[in-house]
């Protein structure tokens, strides 16, 4: 399976580097791509980088590592996006951190899938940190990453894509269920940068 990771920041570079040391197939794209080409040359001669339409035509998974208010843009230029994975990881928040700017009647990833009608797009990480994505920054603790989405197989390959990465999959349900996931991301948000708990702290569920 290759999986491209579209954005070059610190989530994105984050999920580059994990996927590519747990021996993935990794492509990366951006809309600058000597950014890609310098990260993807960083990470190893395995991972390639270039520009965005040359990322999603080489992977069928498809992590968007980007603000919500940029998923957009990116997909309309992306190509034909049938049957590829798309997995949002974004929260809908505002410039300042401090508030969500969708919500209650949709989500960010419900938006995502209706700029892509033709691919299948699951919400998953978006309670993660850039700082927890490296497994050795989570060296002694079970993460939980909470997986929504409505195709089941392609829900079930991002569960098995966390645990790839050492995460505990939870499914949290279809793709509606974003609406929920998404203020779970912002409150933790809250507590990383406002609550004083730093960027290190990620949200659990208890299950029997």
């Amino acid at each position: 399976m290759k999986i491209a990771v579209i954005g070059t920041g610190n989530i994105g570079a984050a999920y580059a580097r994990a996927l590519a040391q747990a021996k993935f197939d990794v492509a990366v794209g951006d809309r600058d791509p000597s950014k890609a080409a310098a990260l993807a040359h960083e990470i190893g001669p395995e991972v390639e980088g270039g520009g965005i339409v040359a990322a999603f035509k080489l992977a069928d998974t498809v992590i968007l590592a980007l603000p919500h208010q940029a998923v957009a843009a990116v997909l309309a230029e992306a190509g034909d996006l049938t049957g590829k994975v798309l997995i949002d990881v974004s929260n809908p928040v505002s410039e300042d951190f401090k508030d969500l700017v969708v919500g209650l009647t949709t989500s960010a990833a419900e938006q995502t899938q209706a700029a892509a009608p033709t691919a299948r797009v699951v919400k998953a990480f978006n309670t993660i940190f850039a700082n927890l994505i490296p497994a050795e920054a989570r060296e002694g603790r079970q993460l939980q990453v909470f997986v929504a989405g409505d195709d089941a197989a392609a829900t079930a390959q991002v569960r098995e894509l966390a645990q790839a990465l050492g995460f505990v999959a939870v499914d949290a349900g279809p793709l509606r269920n974003s609406r929920f996931l998404e203020p779970i991301g912002m409150m933790n948000i809250q507590f990383g940068f406002f609550l004083g708990a730093g960027p290190t702290t990620a949200p659990s569920w208890a299950h029997a």
